[in-house]
Protein backbone atom coordinates (compact mmCIF):
# COMPACT_ATOMS: atom_id res chain seq x y z
CA UNK A 1 0.00 0.00 0.00
CA UNK A 2 0.23 3.76 -0.25
CA UNK A 3 -0.29 7.02 0.96
CA UNK A 4 1.02 9.76 3.34
CA UNK A 5 3.30 8.85 4.15
CA UNK A 6 3.95 5.66 2.60
CA UNK A 7 7.37 4.64 4.80
CA UNK A 8 5.01 5.40 7.96
CA UNK A 9 2.14 3.42 6.77
CA UNK A 10 4.72 0.57 5.86
CA UNK A 11 6.12 0.53 9.16
CA UNK A 12 2.54 0.34 10.57
CA UNK A 13 1.75 -2.76 9.02
CA UNK A 14 5.72 -4.41 9.82
CA UNK A 15 3.81 -6.90 12.08
CA UNK A 16 0.66 -7.52 10.43
CA UNK A 17 3.46 -8.34 7.74
CA UNK A 18 4.47 -11.18 9.66
CA UNK A 19 0.85 -12.60 10.02
CA UNK A 20 0.09 -12.05 6.76
CA UNK A 21 3.23 -13.81 4.68
CA UNK A 22 1.61 -16.34 3.51
CA UNK A 23 -0.88 -13.98 1.83
CA UNK A 24 2.20 -11.60 0.45
CA UNK A 25 3.86 -14.97 -0.79
CA UNK A 26 0.95 -15.83 -3.17
CA UNK A 27 0.37 -12.56 -4.71
CA UNK A 28 4.29 -12.93 -5.72
CA UNK A 29 3.91 -16.26 -6.66
CA UNK A 30 1.21 -14.76 -8.57
CA UNK A 31 2.75 -12.23 -10.30
CA UNK A 32 5.83 -15.01 -11.40
CA UNK A 33 3.18 -17.25 -12.39
CA UNK A 34 1.83 -14.39 -15.04
CA UNK A 35 4.86 -12.94 -15.85
CA UNK A 36 6.24 -16.38 -16.86
CA UNK A 37 3.10 -17.21 -19.19
CA UNK A 38 3.57 -14.16 -20.88
CA UNK A 39 7.34 -13.94 -21.35
CA UNK A 40 9.23 -17.69 -20.60
CA UNK A 41 10.99 -18.55 -17.42
CA UNK A 42 14.11 -16.95 -18.06
CA UNK A 43 14.15 -13.37 -15.87
CA UNK A 44 17.37 -12.38 -18.23
CA UNK A 45 14.44 -12.32 -21.18
CA UNK A 46 12.07 -11.52 -19.51
CA UNK A 47 11.51 -8.17 -17.82
CA UNK A 48 8.38 -8.33 -15.92
CA UNK A 49 9.70 -11.95 -14.51
CA UNK A 50 12.59 -10.08 -13.12
CA UNK A 51 10.81 -7.58 -11.68
CA UNK A 52 8.43 -10.12 -10.06
CA UNK A 53 10.96 -11.67 -8.72
CA UNK A 54 13.01 -8.41 -7.47
CA UNK A 55 9.83 -7.87 -5.34
CA UNK A 56 9.63 -11.16 -3.83
CA UNK A 57 12.82 -11.17 -2.83
CA UNK A 58 12.45 -7.82 -1.18
CA UNK A 59 9.36 -9.25 0.29
CA UNK A 60 11.46 -11.83 1.97
CA UNK A 61 10.24 -14.60 -0.37
CA UNK A 62 12.19 -18.09 0.09
CA UNK A 63 14.70 -18.45 -3.11
CA UNK A 64 13.05 -21.72 -3.10
CA UNK A 65 9.62 -20.76 -2.82
CA UNK A 66 10.46 -18.53 -6.09
CA UNK A 67 12.16 -21.36 -8.06
CA UNK A 68 8.89 -23.57 -7.37
CA UNK A 69 6.82 -20.62 -8.42
CA UNK A 70 8.54 -20.49 -11.98
CA UNK A 71 8.84 -24.01 -12.13
CA UNK A 72 5.01 -24.71 -11.88
CA UNK A 73 4.04 -22.09 -13.92
CA UNK A 74 5.51 -23.54 -16.80
CA UNK A 75 3.12 -26.46 -16.08
CA UNK A 76 0.26 -24.15 -14.82
CA UNK A 77 -2.71 -24.96 -17.19
CA UNK A 78 -5.23 -22.55 -15.90
CA UNK A 79 -6.31 -19.50 -18.18
CA UNK A 80 -3.77 -16.45 -18.71
CA UNK A 81 -4.36 -13.75 -16.00
CA UNK A 82 -5.26 -10.27 -16.74
CA UNK A 83 -3.10 -7.04 -15.34
CA UNK A 84 -5.59 -4.49 -14.44
CA UNK A 85 -5.74 -1.10 -12.92
CA UNK A 86 -8.75 0.20 -10.71
CA UNK A 87 -9.49 3.47 -9.38
CA UNK A 88 -11.69 4.94 -7.62
CA UNK A 89 -12.02 7.34 -4.38
CA UNK A 90 -13.09 6.52 -0.67
CA UNK A 91 -13.93 9.08 1.60
CA UNK A 92 -12.97 12.61 1.73
CA UNK A 93 -11.64 12.64 -1.90
CA UNK A 94 -8.87 10.53 -1.37
CA UNK A 95 -7.71 8.92 -5.01
CA UNK A 96 -6.98 5.21 -4.97
CA UNK A 97 -5.25 3.45 -7.35
CA UNK A 98 -5.60 -0.27 -7.54
CA UNK A 99 -3.63 -2.71 -9.39
CA UNK A 100 -4.61 -6.57 -9.75
CA UNK A 101 -3.81 -9.68 -11.30
CA UNK A 102 -7.24 -12.01 -12.36
CA UNK A 103 -8.50 -14.61 -14.34
CA UNK A 104 -11.94 -13.24 -14.02
CA UNK A 105 -12.45 -9.33 -14.44
CA UNK A 106 -16.04 -9.30 -14.26
CA UNK A 107 -15.90 -10.87 -10.96
CA UNK A 108 -12.72 -8.53 -9.73
CA UNK A 109 -14.80 -5.16 -10.85
CA UNK A 110 -17.81 -6.27 -8.76
CA UNK A 111 -15.49 -7.29 -5.86
CA UNK A 112 -13.94 -3.38 -5.65
CA UNK A 113 -17.41 -1.87 -6.32
CA UNK A 114 -19.08 -3.29 -3.38
CA UNK A 115 -15.62 -3.10 -1.14
CA UNK A 116 -15.24 0.67 -2.16
CA UNK A 117 -19.15 1.23 -1.67
CA UNK A 118 -18.91 -0.12 1.77
CA UNK A 119 -16.45 1.92 3.14
CA UNK A 120 -18.00 5.03 1.63
CA UNK A 121 -16.37 5.35 -1.64
CA UNK A 122 -17.15 4.85 -5.21
CA UNK A 123 -15.09 2.80 -7.90
CA UNK A 124 -14.32 5.03 -11.06
CA UNK A 125 -13.79 4.60 -14.73
CA UNK A 126 -10.31 4.52 -16.22
CA UNK A 127 -8.33 7.84 -15.99
CA UNK A 128 -10.21 9.18 -13.28
CA UNK A 129 -7.88 9.26 -10.75
CA UNK A 130 -4.45 7.90 -12.47
CA UNK A 131 -3.39 11.62 -13.91
CA UNK A 132 -3.19 12.78 -9.94
CA UNK A 133 -0.32 10.02 -9.72
CA UNK A 134 2.91 9.50 -11.08
CA UNK A 135 4.59 5.83 -12.16
CA UNK A 136 7.59 5.05 -10.00
CA UNK A 137 10.25 3.19 -8.43
CA UNK A 138 9.97 2.83 -4.53
CA UNK A 139 11.70 1.65 -2.29
CA UNK A 140 11.27 1.63 1.49
CA UNK A 141 13.58 0.65 3.40
CA UNK A 142 14.83 0.35 7.17
CA UNK A 143 16.40 3.93 8.79
CA UNK A 144 18.04 1.74 10.85
CA UNK A 145 19.56 4.98 12.79
CA UNK A 146 20.96 6.37 9.53
CA UNK A 147 20.43 10.40 9.24
CA UNK A 148 18.19 12.00 6.30
CA UNK A 149 21.37 13.62 5.04
CA UNK A 150 22.94 10.25 4.93
CA UNK A 151 19.79 8.60 3.16
CA UNK A 152 19.90 11.55 0.89
CA UNK A 153 23.19 10.99 0.02
CA UNK A 154 22.77 7.46 -0.10
CA UNK A 155 19.78 8.38 -2.89
CA UNK A 156 21.81 9.98 -4.83
CA UNK A 157 25.11 8.09 -5.43
CA UNK A 158 22.38 4.69 -6.32
CA UNK A 159 20.76 7.27 -8.89
CA UNK A 160 17.74 7.98 -6.95
CA UNK A 161 15.56 10.77 -7.16
CA UNK A 162 14.48 12.08 -3.65
CA UNK A 163 13.50 10.56 -0.31
CA UNK A 164 10.57 10.45 2.17
CA UNK A 165 12.80 10.07 5.63
CA UNK A 166 10.92 8.66 8.37
CA UNK A 167 13.16 7.46 11.91
CA UNK A 168 11.95 3.96 11.31
CA UNK A 169 10.94 3.25 7.76
CA UNK A 170 12.40 5.86 4.87
CA UNK A 171 10.90 5.35 1.17
CA UNK A 172 13.63 6.21 -1.70
CA UNK A 173 11.80 6.87 -4.82
CA UNK A 174 13.40 6.34 -8.78
CA UNK A 175 12.26 6.41 -12.11
CA UNK A 176 10.82 3.65 -13.29
CA UNK A 177 12.59 2.52 -16.08
CA UNK A 178 15.46 1.78 -13.38
CA UNK A 179 13.99 -0.08 -10.72
CA UNK A 180 16.47 -3.03 -11.14
CA UNK A 181 19.60 -1.15 -11.15
CA UNK A 182 19.05 1.45 -8.43
CA UNK A 183 17.49 -1.71 -6.10
CA UNK A 184 20.97 -3.45 -6.81
CA UNK A 185 23.08 -0.44 -5.91
CA UNK A 186 21.09 -0.46 -2.61
CA UNK A 187 21.30 -3.86 -1.80
CA UNK A 188 25.36 -3.61 -2.75
CA UNK A 189 24.95 -0.82 0.48
CA UNK A 190 23.62 -3.34 2.35
CA UNK A 191 20.42 -1.28 3.38
CA UNK A 192 17.47 -3.71 4.65
CA UNK A 193 14.23 -3.91 2.52
CA UNK A 194 10.91 -3.70 3.74
CA UNK A 195 9.21 -3.37 -0.04
CA UNK A 196 10.30 -2.82 -3.01
CA UNK A 197 8.23 -2.10 -6.47
CA UNK A 198 7.06 -0.07 -9.24
CA UNK A 199 3.98 1.76 -8.59
CA UNK A 200 1.92 4.90 -8.18
CA UNK A 201 2.91 7.93 -6.46
CA UNK A 202 0.51 11.00 -5.37
CA UNK A 203 1.42 14.48 -6.95
CA UNK A 204 -0.68 15.75 -4.00
CA UNK A 205 -2.12 14.76 -0.95
CA UNK A 206 -6.07 14.75 0.01
CA UNK A 207 -5.84 16.05 3.44
CA UNK A 208 -8.84 13.80 5.54
CA UNK A 209 -10.36 16.04 7.97
CA UNK A 210 -11.71 13.60 10.52
CA UNK A 211 -10.24 10.54 12.42
CA UNK A 212 -13.51 9.15 11.72
CA UNK A 213 -13.45 9.12 7.96
CA UNK A 214 -9.64 8.30 8.61
CA UNK A 215 -11.33 5.20 9.93
CA UNK A 216 -13.04 5.10 6.57
CA UNK A 217 -9.90 5.01 4.43
CA UNK A 218 -7.70 2.62 6.27
CA UNK A 219 -10.25 0.27 6.29
CA UNK A 220 -11.05 0.44 2.79
CA UNK A 221 -7.32 0.05 1.84
CA UNK A 222 -6.59 -2.97 4.00
CA UNK A 223 -10.22 -4.57 2.83
CA UNK A 224 -9.01 -3.93 -0.63
CA UNK A 225 -4.96 -5.01 -0.01
CA UNK A 226 -6.57 -8.20 1.79
CA UNK A 227 -8.54 -9.48 -1.35
CA UNK A 228 -6.73 -12.39 -3.10
CA UNK A 229 -7.04 -10.32 -6.84
CA UNK A 230 -5.22 -7.26 -5.92
CA UNK A 231 -1.36 -7.01 -6.01
CA UNK A 232 -0.75 -3.34 -4.69
CA UNK A 233 -2.93 0.27 -2.89
CA UNK A 234 -2.29 3.54 -3.97
CA UNK A 235 -3.69 6.44 -2.49
CA UNK A 236 -2.71 10.00 -1.45
CA UNK A 237 -4.42 10.33 1.92
CA UNK A 238 -2.63 12.59 4.49
CA UNK A 239 -3.59 12.39 8.18
CA UNK A 240 -3.50 14.53 11.20
CA UNK A 241 -0.04 13.74 13.14
CA UNK A 242 -1.03 11.24 15.98
CA UNK A 243 -4.13 9.50 13.77
CA UNK A 244 -2.13 6.60 13.03
CA UNK A 245 -1.16 5.92 16.40
CA UNK A 246 -5.09 5.67 17.07
CA UNK A 247 -5.85 3.77 14.24
CA UNK A 248 -3.35 1.18 15.11
CA UNK A 249 -5.18 0.55 18.14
Amino acid sequence: MAGHSHAANVARRKNAVDAKRAKIFSKCAKAILSAVKQGGPDPDQNLKLKYAIEKAKAANMPKDNIARAIKSAAGDNKGDMEELSYEGYAVAGVAVMVQALTDNRNRTAADLKHLFEKRGGNLGSPGSVSFMFDFRSIFVVNTDGKSEDDLTELALEVGAEDIEFDAEATTIYADAKDFIEVKDALEASEVEFLSAEIGYVPQTMAKVPSLEEAKKVMRLIDELDDHEDVQTVFANYEFEDGWMEQLEG
